[in-house]
């Protein structure tokens, strides 16, 4: 009886994992920069179960991604940038729907706290 419950078990995790989404790979988002200029933000992230590691690249260079999750279609990490002796953390939540992932930004610290900004990135080809 316990063995059966194990391979039930096992047979549901392992269900679970593949019903993950599979966000591993480079995304790209526009986003307004400075002097009303379009820019293009790279991600490039890497799911390991429900673990996401990665980069965010933008006009800051390219810097690690902390505390990245991947829960079904949901993903979420924070960035943690430094500007002039400021520390901003901006933290990405996301739906990801197909080759898209729909995302809420908000960030923290730096000059003030700024109004959440919503965006969509889309897969990119490699």
């Amino acid at each position: 009886m316990k063995n059966i419950l194990r391979v039930l078990l096992v047979g549901c995790l392992a269900g679970i994992a593949l019903l993950a989404a599979d966000v591993t790979g480079k995304w790209t988002y526009e986003t307004q920069g400075r002097g009303g200029n379009t820019m293009t933000v790279t991600m490039n992230l890497k799911a390991e179960g429900d673990k996401l590691s990665g980069t965010v690249t933008g006009r800051g260079g390219e810097t690690a991604i902390s505390d990245g999750k991947v829960e079904g279609d949901m993903v979420s990490f924070a960035v943690v940038r430094e500007y002039n002796g400021n520390s901003m953390k901006q933290l990405y939540k996301g739906k990801m729907e197909g080759d898209t992932i729909h995302f809420s930004m908000t960030m923290e610290g730096g000059m003030g706290n700024a109004p959440e900004r919503k965006f969509d990135a889309k897969r990119a080809g490699d």
